[in-house]
């Protein structure tokens, strides 16, 4: 079996542990569900329609505040204030406002290599970096997850995302999904389980292995997935969760729909249009028409890790942001805030001309902290970039690296990292 079949195999409530073929449906135990502030009150709401009396698993339910934190206006705090009343209600953990968002979090924290994870949001996928199984799902589907802790779902098809070679400079985990994404398109692999694999993943740190899970969804696939080894082992070591750990990878024999090779050494860094994250081009051709950029935001659960943040700062080192471009910068967690502090990243950017903000969603979501204006164009390391994505639908949203990011803050228009000498 492929290592999302293996997981969905002993998980299922009745014959744990027997082979289950793609396309199967069946009902599977729960380890952990995610909810955020900004579907998690419709998933209350769903689980009071249904007349569920408590959580099944209180402490496999973890709360986030992230997607609008701190909270705007009114509307939005009244769902806060629903989300800490449940969790002290019910004796679920909650990540308030400071902590960050809820991916990055899941990943430093809670999730386990070998756990099936649902999420009421749909870049859940992000822990398959530790080798889960997650995906997002409806706030229905969420509550009865809550009430029950069980779910059922159909077995997704695996598909190998062999990448193998070396990734030249400025080029990174975000260009490859891009590229792939591109090639595939954003419907290309619906419903699949996109398993990421070779040596250039072997070699990968697991945050960046965040970012091809992360981005699966954005193909349409059910969840994105790489094997749980030493790397994972060593992340876990770090955020001081090394008995967590547990070897989880596919069998040598199992059987893919279809098998995806990529030579990282043809890759180069990639820009996504808009209004799709499929519409894709190498940033050396979009640089040759010199885009202007009204705003560039580094972020996001894509591309606001440390790793994201040191590549930024290192551009930005002694320089200053284009005039006509405003800089944005929001750290993914509390952690990776903390991080940026201790190592002077965060004084960089200010003296660069960016403001920091605190850890969340930011402007991603289109709430607050970032609106474009009208006919205004942002260059962002988010994932998603369909019209009204960062609030409003009379902007342009291009998506790209923290390397291209930097570049193009400096520059005041899309510009290729790669001319940096």
């Amino acid at each position: 079996m492929t290592i999302s079949e293996k997981i969905i195999s002993v998980h299922l409530t009745e014959n744990p542990g027997r082979k289950v073929m793609p396309g199967e449906l069946v009902v599977v135990h729960v380890d952990r569900v995610l909810l955020q502030d900004g579907t998690g009150p419709l998933a209350w709401s769903r689980f009071d329609e249904l007349g569920l009396h408590g959580p099944a698993k209180p402490e496999s339910i973890v709360s986030f505040l992230d997607h609008a934190s701190p909270s705007p206006r009114q509307e939005l705090a009244n769902c806060h204030k629903l989300l800490r009343e449940r969790a002290r209600e019910y004796g679920i953990t909650l990540s308030d406002i400071e902590c960050g968002i809820c991916h990055q979090r899941m990943i430093e924290t809670f999730v386990h290599p070998g756990e099936l994870i649902l999420g009421s949001d749909s870049h859940t996928c992000t822990s398959g970096a530790l080798g889960a199984f997650a995906c997002g799902v409806g706030s229905t589907d969420a509550a009865i997850a809550v009430g029950l802790g069980e779910q059922w779902l159909r077995v997704p098809a695996s598909w190998l995302i062999k990448i193998e070679g070396e990734l030249n400079r400025w080029v990174t985990a975000k260009d490859i999904m891009l590229y792939l994404i591109g090639m595939i398109g954003a419907d290309g692999g619906t419903y699949k389980a996109l398993e990421f694999a070779g040596k250039t993943v072997e070699k990968m740190l697991v945050p960046e292995r965040q970012v091809l899970c992360n981005m699966a969804v954005e193909a349409g696939a059910k969840t994105g997935i790489v094997s749980s080894d030493e790397m994972t082992k060593n992340y876990l070591r770090e955020q001081g969760r090394e008995q967590d750990w547990k070897e989880m990878s596919s069998d040598s024999d199992a059987r893919y729909e279809r098998t995806i090779e990529i030579s990282a050494e043809t890759l180069k860094p990639m820009v996504a249009q808009p209004h799709t994250v499929d519409n894709v081009q190498p940033v050396s051709e979009i640089a040759k028409e010199k885009v202007h950029i009204d705003q560039v935001f580094i972020g996001s659960c894509t591309g606001g890790r440390i790793e994201d943040l040191r590549i930024a700062a290192q551009i930005l080192k002694g320089k200053k942001r284009a005039t006509n471009t405003r800089l944005i910068i929001t750290p993914a967690s509390q952690a990776t805030y903390e991080k940026a502090l201790k190592e002077g990243i965060l004084e960089q950017f200010v003296s660069a001309g960016g403001l920091v903000t605190a850890p969340g969603c930011g402007p991603c979501s289109g709430v607050h902290l970032g609106i474009l204006a009208d006919g205004e164009k942002c260059l962002a390391t988010q994932n998603r970039n369909f019209r009204g994505r960062m609030g409003n639908p009379n902007s342009e949203v291009y998506l790209s690296s923290a390397a291209v990011a930097a570049c193009s803050a400096i520059k005041g228009y899309i510009a290729d990292p790669q001319e940096l000498s």
